[in-house]
C-alpha cells in the first residue's frame, strides 16, 4: 500500500505542534518529516530533532541545487523540506509534516497523493488569548502573526481537511480518522487489488 504524506499547517497558536507530537506518541507507524530552516532554535530545541537549523547561504544553495520539495520565507526566515530525507522516510512509513500554507500547496502539486489538513482556532479570540499565553513572542510579533493568520484561514478552502482544535485529545482523533480513510482509499490500494483480482487461489 502507498505510504500517506499527511501535511498539517494552520496559523501559530492553533497548537500544531502538540497535535503531532501525540500523533507520532500514539502511532509508531506515523514518522516526523524535520524541516530545515534558518531561524534561530528556541529554548530546548536541537538541531536535527526538531529542524535542521542552517544558515541562509546554506539553505539558498540547497534551493539552487534543487534539493528542497518545498521551501518559503515566514517571517523574514527560510523554512524548507529536503528531498531525500522524505523519500527515504516513505519507504517504510507514513510521513507527517508540520508546514505553513506556502509549503504545503507547493507540496500538492509536486505529490497530488498527499493529505493536506488544516489545523483551525476554535475563533480567532482564542488564537489571540493562546498567542498571549505561550510568551514567546513581543506584542508586534504576535501582531504579524495575526495578520498573516487571518490571510492564511482564507485558503483552508484549498486542503482536503480541516479541523478545529479546541480540545487536543478530539483533534488528534479527527486527525486519526482521516487517516484510517486515507489507508483505505482505492487509489492507494490498487496493487492490493490488482494482487487479490489476479490471484489463481487453489479451491478446497
Amino acid at each position: 500500500m502507498e505510504k500517506l504524506l499527511l501535511v498539517l499547517s494552520g496559523p501559530s497558536g492553533t497548537g500544531k505542534g502538540t497535535i503531532c507530537k501525540e500523533i507520532l506518541n500514539k502511532n509508531k507507524e506515523i514518522r516526523c518529516s524535520i524541516s530545515a530552516t534558518t531561524r534561530s532554535p528556541r529554548l530546548g530545541e536541537i538541531n536535527g530533532v526538531n529542524y535542521w537549523f542552517t544558515s541562509k547561504k546554506d539553505f539558498c544553495e540547497m534551493i539552487e541545487n534543487d534539493e528542497l520539495l518545498e521551501w518559503a520565507e515566514v517571517y523574514d526566515n527560510y523554512y524548507g523540506t529536503p528531498i531525500k530525507k522524505l523519500q527515504d522516510m516513505l519507504k517504510d512509513n507514513d510521513v507527517i509534516l508540520e508546514i505553513d500554507i506556502q509549503g504545503a500547496l507547493q507540496i500538492k502539486k509536486k505529490f497530488p497523493n498527499a493529505v493536506l489538513i488544516y489545523i483551525l482556532p476554535p475563533s480567532i479570540e482564542e488564537l489571540i488569548k493562546r498567542l498571549h499565553d505561550r510568551g514567546t513572542d513581543s506584542l508586534e510579533v504576535i501582531e504579524k502573526r495575526l495578520s498573516l493568520a487571518r490571510e492564511e484561514i482564507a485558503k483552508a478552502a484549498c486542503y482536503d481537511y480541516v479541523v478545529v482544535n479546541d480540545k487536543i485529545e478530539l483533534a488528534v482523533k479527527k486527525i486519526m480518522a482521516i487517516v484510517i480513510a486515507e489507508r483505505c482509499n482505492v487509489i492507494r490500494n490498487k496493487i492490493l487489488i490488482r494482487n487479490i483480482s489476479e490471484s489463481r487461489g487453489e479451491s478446497k
